[in-house]
């Protein structure tokens, strides 16, 4: 039986990374390649190397982020210092804001993180396609997750880069629910629409290609559903999600200190203060804390907390 990675194009490199960074998709073509998605910005050296073992001396020629979470964008101004030349293409949505940068607009000081500055020189617009290495993708809107979110779809081999709408076991935090704006109806139309794509391999944003797209699919649809039948279950999955982003950022740290950064995240307060400010702030950190570490997700010391 074959490997979902044999399934893929020629040319097209996957570098499965942790859940702190993105997965990178690199395709190669005759003469130049290009790039999807750069990572987290602490992992910019890293991001670097791998891509230059794939190169081979090869020239950078794009770079395409499916969205402008920091996790799948943090890399690219080490990219563009790198490779003067590349051309960086981003969902149109925020194209506006990347050229003013406003990080609140930007969702990195709200959720507590990092991205370094960096510049588009173009557009992912849906239906118009992009040429990555030797290869025509289309471009499809993939609201939920983010309202401003792509994926991508190569119709010859019927690969897809799905970026955070779907991976093989779920998909990513709603996060306009946390806001108060009605999105789970995309999340189930970004599903509908993968459905009819009818892919025969997937390149999710985090975690292994696969090709069990259908289950895949009927995962989602179970995990969407439970959310809306409970949206407090959603919300609380996603604080925790917060948590647990920054402690892979972190590694380790204080306990005090860790608490005061989540206490101090304008989206961490957001979530409690819509979905459970009937309890104590730090009551219900430390419930999530000792729910992640249940979990095995993290480990926990008298002064401390770690990621496991």
């Amino acid at each position: 039986m074959s490997s979902a990675r044999e399934l893929l194009p020629a040319g097209v490199f996957v570098l499965e990374r942790g859940w702190l960074s993105s997965n990178n998709i690199v395709v190669r073509g005759t003469t130049q390649a290009a790039l999807v998605d750069s990572g987290y910005w602490t992992h910019s050296k890293q991001t670097l190397g791998l891509v230059e073992s794939i190169l081979g001396g090869m020239p950078l020629t794009t770079l395409a982020n499916t969205h402008l979470h920091s996790d799948h964008c943090g890399g690219n101004a080490a990219l563009q210092q790198r490779y003067p030349a590349l051309r960086t293409c981003i969902p149109p949505g925020l194209a506006a804001v990347v050229r003013d940068w406003d990080p609140v607009a930007l969702s990195y000081e709200p959720t507590g993180q990092e991205c370094p500055r960096f510049v588009h020189h173009g557009v992912l617009m849906p239906g118009a396609g992009i040429r990555l290495g030797d290869l025509d993708w289309e471009v499809h809107c993939a609201p939920g997750h983010d309202p401003h979110s792509v994926v991508l779809f190569e119709p010859a081999s019927r690969t897809l880069i799905s970026a955070d709408a779907l991976w093989q076991n779920g998909f990513g935090v709603v996060f306009p629910e946390l806001e108060g704006d009605r999105a789970f109806g995309e999340v189930a139309g970004t599903l509908d629409l993968i459905e009819q794509l009818a892919p025969r391999v997937v390149i999710p944003g985090h975690g292994a290609v696969f090709t069990d797209v259908a289950e895949a699919l009927a995962r989602a649809r179970s995990r969407l559903a439970a959310y809306v039948q409970d949206p407090h279950r959603h919300a609380a999955h996603a604080a925790k999600v917060l948590l647990k982003f920054k402690l892979l950022e972190l590694q380790r740290a204080p306990l005090r200190d860790f608490a005061r950064w989540a206490e101090s995240t304008p989206y961490f307060l957001l979530v409690h203060r819509r979905w459970f400010a009937d309890q104590p702030l730090q009551e219900w950190l430390l419930t999530l804390i000792s729910e992640l570490v249940r979990a095995g997700a993290a480990h926990r010391d008298t002064e401390f907390i770690a990621n496991s």
